[in-house]
């Protein structure tokens, strides 16, 4: 049995959201194909996560000069375990669902807190003595549902492909944490292309629940 962490990071949670949509139909088909399976929805838009303020950063310079966690002040504590709490969870999961809309070339910003939280060297990461990077997550796998207005995904040839911010970066941490295993399914070009719109919504339905089955 694998544990599945469904991350949406959208204030939308009906079909007005073509990234949810299409998130929840890949949910159902991956439910039906992996019925075993423990899901566990973050909603990010509805959890309290610690931002990198000035005292998140003080707390990790802190721990990393070995300062015990119990000698951080209040603030530091209570912002730091939650961001533990965040990374605890994170990497007791198997596989991970991100679905975001794209808001002026980049994803909601309780996405990037998210992504944030769950960066941390000695937690997910950690750095050899010759600067070399070793990952605990090689052994886990991800995707991301994306909506946008316009084509925008990588090789789409979309006039605005080079500016596009969301997925990309989402890529970019995954890999870096050491997940290897991981793919893009795109609902775009709704708003650039409105009479076609509803196809492109099917298309993006019917491959996410074709992907589903294998995830």
């Amino acid at each position: 049995m694998a544990t599945v962490l469904y991350i949406t990071a959208h204030p939308r949670k009906d079909e007005r959201s073509n990234a949810m949509t299409v998130g929840e139909a890949f949910l159902q088909a991956y439910r039906s194909a992996n019925p075993e399976d423990k899901i566990i929805h973050l909603d990010l838009f509805k959890m309290d996560i610690p931002q990198h303020d000035g005292d998140v950063l003080d707390a990790r310079d802190k721990l990393r000069a070995g300062i015990p966690f119990d000698e951080l002040t209040p603030a530091e504590q209570a912002k730091m375990g939650g961001i533990f709490q965040i990374i605890d969870q994170f990497v007791a999961a198997d596989k991970y669902i991100f679905v975001s809309p794209i808001w002026n070339f980049s994803y909601p910003l309780q996405l990037k807190n998210y992504l944030d939280a769950i960066v941390l060297p000695g937690r997910t990461i950690k750095y050899n003595a010759d600067g070399s990077r070793m990952s605990f997550l090689s052994d886990k796998k991800a995707i991301h549902i994306q909506a946008s207005g316009s084509i925008l995904s990588p090789g789409s040839g979309g006039k605005y492909e080079a500016w596009e911010m969301g997925h990309r970066h989402v890529k970019g941490i995954m890999e870096f944490l050491g997940i290897t295993s991981f793919q893009g399914i795109f609902v775009e070009g709704t708003q650039e292309f409105p009479a076609q719109a509803e196809e492109i919504k099917e298309k993006a339905l019917h491959q996410a629940r074709e992907i589903a089955k294998l995830f």
